[in-house]
């Protein structure tokens, strides 16, 4: 193996030895490397700089096959004090990619472990270490570059699999049409990826419809361009080219590709009638509606707005009928988009021009300009009749008298056929028509307040009808004016005024009602008539109100006052009405009050409050009394003697003894009438004769009434037979007694005539029955009441015989 060693050595204590991988090596001889001291050789005026290990890059052919290679060999001058270990650390040794780089630790040569790719390393960059047996870094570490030279070991490939351009048709030599590119993953910098483009076959669609070179291509840009005349879209539809790319400039490694070319069709021929004459037929009073269709012929490629043809009318100046486009086709569509009146004429022949949508091309053939003929017949049929407007507008005022004309003339017949008229809907039946003339007059009143009647106008529907039973309706639009039908009514008739309102107070506000609708309504005006308007006037606040006052201070009570009301209508309309008004004195508020209201009211004598709180302190003084007239009865009670008058007991025991507690009264409908009843009637004294009731109660005599909401036969309670000494327990006493009432199942219900118990006999009080006897006051004696003191000396006056 030969080799060619280079030994450097620039001012530092490092010598290195480097094989070119460029280069195969004779022999193993040569492998050694000669270590070089050139600083030792040197005279005194060589100068020691810091010790730094300066080693250029390292090139290493890509895809070497002899493996493993030495690259280089470094060396550190402390081989001559001792013991030296190399190291070599980064990517390729000890970091990804692993395993490419090695070093001997001992001779410190640094050799390839295996083939490099520099599509994906182009170089790598390494650390070399001098260490002692013990690890100590003996100098500082360096930087080996080792670049990977390039192989044309890669192909040019084009990017796409295959190209797709567009030629317009007729196109001049050297027009461009579109470019292709490819790529090479060999060095950029290098023959290897020098690329070089060529078209290598050419093929027509159809096949063999041109034979010629049509089409060129840049070798170093790839741009294709055309090379001859001959593009003819009806000719030839497309072509597939062959192409090839090369490297190293067309010498090298090689590749193919696919361009497809499609020549793109231009307006080079116009559309052309076939045939160009036509007849159709077309029935009157129709429209929009399809009579016939015409055909053209064009070359140019079909969907395209060079194939598509737009239609003209050349004399159809009324613009009955209309051609359209069928896109599917190419078609003219004929239709006619207005009626037509077989009466009037019965025969069109219209002129047909065609043209392309897009414009055509300076390249097309100069020809004439195609036209068609088209005669188009109208057929008669039975024609519906037509009124001469619809809706039929009418206005009338809403006054109008039954029997008036409101229309006539109001339809016709195009063939002259006889017609006859009808109303489809009235729904207020306010219209008639005569059958035969069609006069359409008034039947019946008509009503602005009608419901069918909506912003004054009113809706209806006529129908007319020829001999063969063709009809047609239409709407009578009738459109009411408002008039001035009634009065308006004075509101309100009756109200009240203050006594002392005066001509500059408040009066009564007036208004008024009025049944008709602007402008035959409000505003309103009020007047009085002049012979009486002595005592009052009327006063108009604005369009709707007025106040009545009286001129005057008039006396309480009741005035009927004449005003006449009348509208702004056309014309006027007014009404006389009577208004009550009540003449009062009046509160604060401006209210009418009551005469002892107006007493009290008054600034004269004391005010309202101040009597309020006097009344209130006599009643309280009244009720003192009263109970101090109960404490001394109570306490008197057992000093009354016998035969001394009213409520006078035979015996000195308490006449409470002797008082039984009576049911309670109900409070029912028939508690009204209880004044008729005998209160003091004993049932162990009336008779039980069958037919015999006790009075107002509807139970007949000698039978107790049950209460439903108690059981019957249960025992009652006992009763308090004998109240506390004390007359201050009284109030508990009553309370026991009411307890035992409520309690009792016996007694009869509430709304019944109550029938009081049995007050047992031997009693020593007069009977209470001498309350209702016939005895006059006269008969009693009520001078002992002025021995009751003062308290009852009130009492005692109303019965004092003098």
């Amino acid at each position: 193996m030969a080799a060619r060693m280079l030994m450097v050595c620039v001012l530092v204590p490092l010598l290195y030895q480097v094989w070119s991988s460029a280069e195969p090596h004779h022999n193993e001889e040569e492998l050694q490397p000669q270590t070089l001291y050139p600083w030792r050789n040197q005279g005194k005026g060589v100068v020691r700089v810091k010790r730094d290990w300066i080693i250029p890059p390292i090139r290493v052919l890509e895809n070497s096959k002899q493996v493993p290679e030495n690259l280089v060999q470094i060396k550190s001058d402390k081989i001559f004090t001792g013991e030296v270990i190399y190291k070599l650390e980064g990517p390729g040794v000890d970091q990804e990619p692993k395993n490419l780089f090695e070093i001997d630790d001992k001779t410190g040569i640094i050799r390839s472990k295996r083939p490099l790719d520099r599509e994906k390393y182009n170089s790598f960059t390494l650390k070399a270490f001098a260490l002692s047996p013990s690890g100590e870094r003996l100098e500082n570490p360096t930087t080996i570059e080792i670049v990977v030279l390039d192989q044309n070991d890669n192909r040019p490939a084009f990017t796409q699999s295959e190209f797709v351009g567009t030629v317009s048709e007729f196109s001049v030599p050297g027009t461009s049409v579109m470019s292709v590119s490819a790529i090479d993953k060999d060095d950029p910098m290098t023959e290897n990826a020098f690329l070089s483009y060529s078209i290598i076959g050419q093929e027509s669609i159809p096949a063999n419809a041109v034979t010629k070179t049509m089409f060129g291509i840049n070798n170093q840009t790839g741009a294709i361009y055309t090379r001859d005349v001959g593009l003819d879209r009806e000719v030839v539809k497309s072509f597939r080219l062959k192409l090839q790319i090369a490297d190293m400039g067309g010498m090298g490694l090689t590749s193919e590709g696919v361009a497809i070319i499609h020549v793109s069709d231009i307006n080079n021929h116009a559309p052309q009638f076939s045939p160009t004459s036509y007849r159709m037929i077309a029935v009157e009073n129709r429209e929009d509606y399809e009579i016939g269709r015409v055909n053209v012929t064009d070359r140019d490629d079909r969907g395209t707005g060079n194939w598509e043809a737009k239609y003209l009318i050349a004399n159809d100046l009324n613009g009955n009928f209309a051609i359209n486009t069928d896109p599917a086709t190419n078609q003219g569509v004929l239709t006619v988009v207005k009626p037509l009146d077989f009466e009037a004429k019965n025969e069109y022949i219209l002129i047909l021009m065609v043209e392309n949508v897009n414009p055509l091309s300076n390249k097309a053939p100069n020809l004439p300009v195609t036209t068609a003929r088209v005669v188009v017949t109208v057929v008669n049929e039975n024609e519906a009749p037509q009124f001469r407007e619809d809706p039929i507008q009418i206005v009338v005022p809403e006054s109008v008298v039954p029997g008036t004309l409101l229309k006539n003339n109001i339809a016709f017949d195009p063939d002259n056929s006889v017609l006859r008229y009808e109303i489809s809907r009235d729904p207020e039946r306010w219209l008639d028509i005569n059958r035969d003339t069609g006069d359409l007059t008034v039947k019946r009143n008509f009503n602005m307040r009608s419901p069918h009647v909506r912003n004054n106008i009113y809706n209806a529907v006529v129908k007319v009808t020829d001999a063969d039973g063709v009809s047609t309706t239409a709407t009578v639009s009738i459109t009411l004016k408002e008039t001035n039908d009634f009065p308006p009514q004075l509101f309100p008739l009756s109200g009240s005024v203050c006594k002392d309102a005066g001509w500059t107070g408040s009066g009564l506000v007036l208004t008024a009602v009025d049944e008709d609708f602007p402008p035959h309504a409000a505003p309103f005006t009020f007047k009085m008539p002049d012979d009486l308007s002595i005592n009052w006037t009327v006063i108009q606040v604005n369009d709707t109100h007025a106040v009545l006052h009286p001129l005057l201070e008039l006396e309480a009570g009741e005035y009927v006052v004449t005003v006449f009301v009348s509208d702004s209508g056309s014309p006027v309309l007014g009404a006389y009405a009577q208004v009550n008004v009540t003449v009062c004195p009046c509160d604060s508020f401006g209210d009418c009050k009551s005469e002892a209201g107006a007493i009290l009211g008054s600034s004269v004598g004391i005010s309202f409050i101040a009597l309020i709180i006097i009344m209130a302190s006599i009643a309280l003084l009244l009720l003192l009394l009263l109970l101090a007239v109960a404490v001394t009865a109570c306490g008197r009670r057992h000093h009354i003697k016998k035969g001394t008058g009213l409520l006078v007991g035979e015996s000195e025991d308490d006449i409470r003894d002797n008082v039984f507690n009576y049911d309670e009264q109900g409070g029912g409908e028939e508690d009204e009438n209880a004044f008729n009843i005998d209160l003091l009637w004993n049932p162990h004294d009336a008779p039980s004769t069958p037919g015999s009731y006790y009075p107002g109660s509807g139970v007949p005599r000698g039978k107790q009434p049950l209460r439903k909401d108690a059981p019957h036969n249960l025992p009652s309670p006992i009763y308090p037979r004998r109240p506390p000494a004390d007359p201050t327990d009284i109030e508990d006493y009553i309370n026991d007694g009411l307890e035992a009432a409520d309690n009792d199942p016996n007694v009869p219900p509430y709304d019944t005539a109550l029938i009081y118990d049995y007050e047992g006999e031997g009693s020593l009080a007069g009977s209470l029955s001498s309350i209702a006897s016939g005895s006059s006051d006269g008969d009693q004696d009520y001078d002992y009441l002025n021995d009751w003191g003062p308290r009852f000396q009130k009492l005692a006056n109303m019965y004092d015989p003098r």
